[in-house]
């Protein structure tokens, strides 16, 4: 399913404009446990790397597949590779959420953390991202995302990191897609607001620097002050802003993100919170019913 001008321009107008949120689907191989804990599936109970990740991939199919996953509600999906490369009862994945379920599909491409610098953790290198990003054309996928992290308010450290998220969203744009760029604020760093200035300072300059047809999204930590980040969402280079959840609970992040009038949700474990394995089929959807249903409204 390569994707095409037409749809390509449909996936853009339908991600500037459209009500929902983008659902995080993207827990890779360090994070895997954790979300699979929280799915109620301990660890004794698969054995290595491959059914690790057929327990994942069970879950995120049937998360996609749920009835309420649909683009009334849900705008985008942001994929492991993994997952992109799979299929769900035999088509590929992308293939389903936008064919069928009317979601556009993104692609984490980043490959994890550098160890903390300045206050900020880079992304590590990402082998092989010229052919990464053309499999990814060629899935049909719209965008990427790929996250750094920033711990404190050190401005070499907040420069290293969208100087280093710029550069590589350059590239995402040449090959065609929409990057997300993240540059996480932790929600327990005690200079917060002080990193939120920095940050939004430094993006504005390198917004000002693309090119009229380079276009990004950003994906921020919920900011302190209600509409802080506004201005950036108004910015002609930017798709959308979106909110990451950060650790807050379900509850915890809608409520922070329903005072932020131009930011929607892309969040993980809160889409996730209450669902379990051994859950029917019935209680399984209405809990997640009932969790996109809160985010939605809080996006919207």
């Amino acid at each position: 399913m390569a994707q095409d001008p037409a749809t390509f321009a449909k996936q853009v107008e339908l991600m500037s404009t459209g009500k929902g949120f983008i659902a995080a689907l993207d827990q890779s191989g360090g994070s895997t446990p954790k979300a699979l804990l929280q799915y109620g599936v301990k660890e004794d109970e698969y054995d290595g790397e491959e059914a690790m990740f057929a327990e994942i991939h069970a879950m995120r199919s049937r998360i996609i597949m749920a009835p309420e996953f649909t683009s009334e509600k849900v705008l985008g999906a942001i994929l492991f590779e993994r997952t992109m490369r799979g299929t769900i009862d035999g088509k590929p994945v992308t293939t389903v959420l936008w064919e069928e379920r009317g979601v556009i599909p993104f692609l984490k491409i980043d490959k994890g953390l550098e160890a903390k610098e300045n206050g900020v953790q880079l992304m590590k290198p990402i082998p092989g991202l010229t052919e990464l990003l053309a499999d990814a054309r060629g899935f049909g996928v719209f965008g990427t995302k790929e996250r750094s992290v920033i711990h404190e308010a050190d401005s070499t450290g907040i420069a290293a990191v969208i100087a280093q998220q710029f550069e590589l969203g350059r590239e995402v744009c040449a090959a065609g897609l929409v990057p997300i760029i993240e540059p996480e604020i932790d929600i327990h760093s005690p200079t917060k607001g002080e990193a939120e200035v920095m940050l939004r300072d430094e993006i504005a300059r390198h917004l000002d620097t693309l090119k009229a047809d380079e276009k990004v999204m950003l994906k921020l930590t919920i900011p302190n002050e209600d509409g802080f980040y506004d201005s950036l969402a108004e910015h002609p280079n930017v798709v959308r802003v979106v909110a990451l959840s950060g650790g807050h609970s379900t509850d915890e992040a809608c409520e922070k993100l329903a005072r932020q009038p131009k930011m929607i949700a892309s969040f993980s474990r809160a889409l996730a919170e209450g669902l379990s394995k051994g859950m029917s089929d019935e209680a399984f959807n209405a809990a997640l019913g009932v969790n996109i249903d809160k985010i939605y409204k809080a996006s919207i």
